[in-house]
């Protein structure tokens, strides 16, 4: 370090999420310290906090896409900022306080940005032209067709509740300039989880599964990184789960219920031709596209074969450990040396063994064993976020997003009220 310049002290921050599980929030306060190369976070205290029952139900309704007026939007906002601030508020009891807060949201829509311009892209276009509008505000300056992703949970009220300077809305600013807002982990996984000779897979399995591909680091290593999101993660399974066990169940712990079943290889096959797992990155997806629709068309399919419950579980954790190792060996430029999980999926043990054999020699374990907290790495990582949004670093990384340029990430409201 030169002479006169000053280090930068360790921060305390709290990064929050809820992921497209909707699990909760899980809330990660965290010391961090340096800057890029040189970053060091130390995992102070994490905890998941339950979302209230009913408003758990309005979340995944707005998800599932059913039609709201914009006062029960305005209400279920409120009311996922209020919880996220209780959750910040509640992580620091008992540990001097945070000054700082990173706070991802909910993701209730995501709409990558190339959806418009395809799929949707003459109908959307018609629709503008009848109501007066000029479609060429779909496009950015670049030309790219606009994407759209949506997080309740307003950082202003959770500044102003908890009277903590907080960082939300992350996902805004790359996609205003083209990109898929998505996936935003990689550039802090590739500070935090790189490795002088191994090349690594970082694979988050949420709701939705994401991966960040990390080269060993060597000369221009940072522009080798890539990442997407796999498909789905968790987010059918669940789905299952309830529909199966008439709710009595919201998810498989530990995979045991699946490891009960046997997959059916020939419609975990039929599945993987679903379009989304051929389209190359960068790209992104969520519960618009592997939600409550889909998994009804994967319990019509699933009956030409008599599957039984467990089957069908089997099945579908089959569908998510494939389109993982499809995934890679589809679009990475080569095989990593080691895959490292981290999400609720990580904990899901036959979910890992199916990884595992379809990986062969690839070594699968998860963040936990290189000193990272697989449970709340996410959380983690929003914290590291709004501490890089508050020095002023960029916190995309284009080879991911699709962006064509580093941003700073996030919308800063100050606590002092």
């Amino acid at each position: 370090m030169h002479p006169t310049e000053k280090p930068v002290v360790p921060t305390r921050v709290i990064g929050l999420i809820s992921g497209t599980s909707v699990d909760g929030i899980d809330a990660a306060l965290v010391e961090i310290s340096g800057t890029e190369l040189d970053l060091k976070v130390e995992l102070v205290a994490g905890a998941t906090y339950p979302y209230p029952v009913e408003l758990r139900e309005r979340i995944l309704a707005v998800g599932a896409g059913v039609a709201i007026s914009m006062a029960e939007l305005a209400e279920i906002d409120d009311a996922i900022a209020q919880v996220f601030a209780q959750a910040a508020q509640n992580i620091q009891i008992g540990h001097q306080p945070a000054t700082l807060i990173g706070s991802h949201g909910q993701t209730v829509y995501h709409r990558p940005p190339k959806e418009r311009a395809g799929e949707q892209g003459s109908r959307g276009r018609e629709m503008l032209t009848t109501h007066g509008l000029n479609p060429s505000y779909l496009l950015t300056a670049h030309g790219t067709p606009l994407g759209y992703s949506l997080q309740l949970g307003r950082g202003a009220l959770i500044a102003y509740l908890t009277n903590i300077a907080t960082v939300s809305n992350f996902r805004v600013a790359d996609i205003a300039i083209g990109g898929h807002g998505a996936p935003l982990v990689p550039r802090v996984d590739a500070y935090l989880l790189s490795h002088p000779q191994e090349g690594r897979c970082i694979q988050n399995i949420g709701g939705i599964g994401n991966v960040a591909y990390i080269p060993p680091r060597h000369s221009d290593w940072l522009s080798k990184i890539r990442g997407w999101d796999t498909g789905p993660g968790n987010s059918l399974l669940d789905l299952a789960v309830e529909h199966l066990s008439g709710g009595a169940k919201t998810y498989d712990e530990d995979g045991n219920w699946a490891a009960s079943g046997t997959p059916c290889h020939q419609l975990v096959e039929q599945w993987l031709n679903q379009d989304y797992f051929h389209l190359p990155p960068p790209k992104s997806t969520g519960r618009e596209l592997f939600g409550v629709t889909y998994l009804h068309q994967c319990l019509k399919d699933a009956q030409a074969y008599q599957l039984n419950p467990a089957d069908v579980l089997a099945t579908l954790t089959e569908l998510t450990a494939a389109s993982i190792f499809h995934s890679y060996r589809t679009f990475l430029p080569e095989m990593p040396q080691r895959v490292l999980l981290c999400g609720g999926g990580s904990r899901n043990l036959y979910l890992k063994q199916r990884l595992q054999l379809l990986l062969g020699s690839i070594p699968v374990s998860t963040t936990d064993e290189v000193g990272l907290s697989a449970d709340f790495k996410e959380a983690i990582a929003f914290a590291v976020l709004a501490y890089w949004r508050h020095l002023g670093i960029p916190g995309n990384l284009p080879t991911a997003t699709g962006a064509p340029q580093e941003v700073l990430l996030g919308e800063i409201y100050q606590g002092q009220f």
